[in-house]
């Protein structure tokens, strides 16, 4: 595997031409024609192996030294590029204060120290106003190591100052050591199945460890990430109920004691995502859009590298409230649009979930044939797909592709499609019948059933055994995906179209509804 050209390969068709007039603007005429043509080269469809790139850059006389002289020449020009882009995209204050401080290491370096320390106050202050810890720990170390000078400030104070911002980036830190601890616990606990071990006492307990408790009732950015924790945690438990409660009063005490500064407003795009997903999963579902509405002002206002960062999430989650809204057909549209849109195309990751969505709104509409196009479109294997987007995505696509050839009115391809997925559950849990996935089991059975016997899901015992699902009907109650699911096989045994029974359903409370 090239590294040069994995990391070339991320880039985008505007990307790719913006670095190679990037590099056609280097000096050096000869040298910079090479550099081109060896962009040029690894952005080729096809991976040239050595020696041939070797052949097309030297054709006279093979050079294996310049050829990889020329690959540290370009990989710096590509290291260039990425900073200078960094520095023109990014309008966040970190940005601003390191590129404050280059300048004040330069003008101290040139004997013009007035200017320079004008230059560090106005970092310290721009980082003070921004929560910039880390590069206040800089600027104070630089006008420490600077304070001899007359024009310095007092050198007593800039210790305290210091002091008091080394203990903010200190929380900081510790912050970042929880945020991975608990992001490697979930793991451990998602290998262990649904139900796992209690994750509050694990989160309680390492918050006391690192004397995080406080930190994060004053700080958004730490709020942001303790919600962050407490949200993937609900993730596990599948608990979108109590969870909402929960992340609007720790939104509106952040809003009413200490507000939102404007350099706070990736934080609070992301609070305001996570409250939306969570009212969505608890199917509160014109709430969501209130929020959804809100976060699309602040992303209105929003420097684009925050933009680009929510964007896709709002625009996935948005049309997923709007199809419990009976406005399917805008869902519809909102994914299209984002899908066809070449000029900011989604992250790999959005893109697949946004097809997945869009097949789910076909499906809804009783397009079955859009529904397979689009199934077909996200062209990856089984194993890609656990492997990147995780084993539940996997199987909701598996048994999306399953539920539409059998619309279609192929039962036999459906019955493979079944089987699959039949296999790989049982090769994820040896004890399947008993394991994490035993509803998928159960379900299926179910299913099969009715391609065996079409008329089947109108009888009285299908019904009964329909009641008998244990492992299924509970997650039904807490999970909008089973949901689904399960209003396709309540469809079939009342013999009226799914969107309807989907939107019956959903308009249950979440708490203690009952299934028949």
């Amino acid at each position: 595997m090239d590294d040069l050209r994995t990391t070339l390969l991320t880039f985008t068709p505007d990307d790719r031409k913006e670095f190679l007039h990037f590099l056609q603007r280097q000096g050096r005429k000869q040298k910079g024609r090479l550099d081109t043509r060896l962009c040029e080269l690894l952005l080729h469809p096809r991976a040239y192996p050595t020696p041939e790139l070797l052949a097309r850059l030297y054709p006279t006389e093979p050079n294996a030294v310049a050829y990889y002289a020329l690959r540290k020449r370009l990989l710096r020009s590509l290291t260039d590029f990425l900073l200078l882009r960094q520095r023109q995209q990014d309008a966040t204050a970190a940005s601003s204060v390191r590129g404050l401080l280059i300048l004040a290491q330069y003008l101290f370096e040139t004997g013009v120290p007035r200017l320079a320390w004008n230059t560090l106050r106005k970092a310290e202050k721009l980082g003070l106003q921004n929560d910039q810890f880390e590069a206040l720990n800089t600027v104070y170390n630089l006008q420490i190591a600077q304070a001899h000078h007359a024009c310095a400030d007092d050198l007593t104070d800039l210790i305290r100052r210091r002091n008091l911002n080394k203990k903010a980036a200190d929380e900081e830190e510790r912050a970042n050591i929880v945020d991975s601890l608990m992001r490697q616990r979930l793991r451990q606990l998602r290998a262990k199945g649904r139900a796992g071990e209690s994750f509050d006492a694990v989160l309680a307990d390492t918050l006391r460890e690192y004397d995080l408790q406080e930190a994060f009732a004053r700080r958004p950015a730490l709020l942001c990430r303790l919600v962050s924790i407490a949200r993937s945690a609900m993730l596990v438990r599948r608990d979108f109920v109590s969870f909402a409660p929960f992340i609007l009063r720790c939104y509106h005490l952040m809003e009413k004691r200490h507000g939102f500064a404007p350099a706070q407003r990736q934080y609070q795009l992301r609070l305001l995502y996570m409250i939306a997903h969570a009212l969505y999963r608890s199917r509160r579902f014109e709430e969501t859009t209130c929020y959804l509405t809100h976060m699309q002002t602040l992303l209105a206002e929003s420097p684009r590298t925050h933009y680009l960062e929510m964007r896709a999430r709002y625009t996935l989650l948005l049309a997923a409230t709007y199809a419990f809204l009976r406005r399917n057909h805008e869902s519809i549209q909102l994914l299209e649009a984002a899908l066809h849109d070449t000029r900011q195309p989604l992250p790999l990751a959005n893109e697949l979930t946004a097809r997945l969505g869009l097949a789910f709104h076909y499906f809804a509409e009783g397009k079955f044939q859009k529904t397979n196009q689009v199934l077909i479109s996200i062209g990856r294997s089984d194993h890609w797909c656990e492997q990147q987007m995780g084993l539940e995505w996997m199987l909701n696509k598996n048994l999306g592709e399953m539920l539409t050839l059998l619309e279609l009115g192929h039962a036999e391809l459906a019955l493979n499609r079944l089987r699959a997925v039949e296999r790989t559950v049982r090769e994820r849990s040896p004890e399947a019948e008993a394991g994490p996935y035993a509803y998928v089991l159960s379900y299926l059975a179910r299913v099969r059933d009715i391609i065996d016997n079409p008329a089947a899901a109108t009888q009285p015992a299908f019904a009964e055994q329909v009641r008998q699902m244990p492992t299924f009907l509970p997650l039904v109650r807490e999970d909008l995906q089973a949901l689904s699911f399960y209003s396709w096989l309540h469809a079939r045994m009342m013999g009226r179209p799914y969107y309807e029974v989907l939107l019956e359903v959903a308009s249950a409370s979440p708490e203690g509804q009952t299934l028949h």
